[in-house]
């Protein structure tokens, strides 16, 4: 099965568990709402990684336009709207996007935001200066997941700031125990990534010549992993 095939067929998994089974959960998860401890170091994590990849953006978008490639809930567009970007909103999940784009009405922000339902890898969304991916790639294979920002840097000028769940003993334990034990509910497995061996699989792309890895930073927060990658053109 080629990589456009196991694309198409795993977007379309994401779509169903995060629009119709963890919609409200994510909701809850992504807004400052009391949670448990295991949740709570989530958020914290994200919060973390999310404001990473801002540093790596300049701090004045304006004249910018950026996409936030999986925006769920649209926390990082509502940022980057606020440095003045002009900003391009995609995710799969309408329910999310719908809420997002409620968020960033009440942000006083909507005005600077296109939110749109659907594929983020779609070139009608036109070009852009700089191209965020928080959390957007970690349920495709590594071959998969390349093959994406391959896609994307062809229609991006400046950077591609994105993340990847690293490969450790807990999280490649689960992605096995996910294969052995399928249920009809459970959330698209998370797939563990040699970040080494995926920057060398960059670096080695026909379709990503010119752009290399720049700055990388790890976030772990109870049971939140997660690898955060810059893609720069020389």
């Amino acid at each position: 099965m080629g990589e456009a095939a196991t694309y198409e067929i795993r977007r379309g998994e994401i779509e169903t568990y995060f629009d119709r089974t963890a919609a409200e959960a994510w909701k809850k998860l992504t807004s400052d709402a009391p949670l448990g401890r295991i949740r709570a170091s989530v958020r914290a994590g994200r919060e973390e990684m999310r404001a990473f990849l801002l540093s790596l953006l300049p701090a004045d978008l304006r004249g910018a336009r950026v996409l936030d490639a999986g925006c769920g809930t649209g926390a990082m567009a509502i940022a980057l709207a606020q440095r003045g970007a002009s900003v391009v909103a995609v995710d799969l999940s309408p329910t999310l996007v719908s809420h997002a784009s409620d968020l960033a009405e009440k942000g006083g922000v909507a005005g600077a935001i296109r939110f749109e339902a659907g594929d983020m890898l779609a070139p009608v969304y036109g070009r852009f200066d700089h191209v965020v991916l928080m959390d957007s790639l970690i349920h495709y294979e590594a071959a998969d997941a390349a093959a994406a920002l391959a896609r994307l840097a062809a229609r991006v000028s400046g950077s591609i700031a994105f993340t990847l769940a690293p490969k450790t003993p807990m999280l490649a334990a689960m992605h096995r125990a996910g294969r052995l034990f399928p249920r009809s509910d459970r959330a698209p497995a998370i797939v563990p990534v040699e970040t080494g061996r995926f920057a060398g699989r960059l670096a080695a792309s026909r379709d990503l010549e010119g752009w290399r890895v720049r700055n990388q930073r790890r976030v772990t927060s109870g049971f939140y992993k997660s690898h955060g990658m810059e893609l720069v053109r020389p």
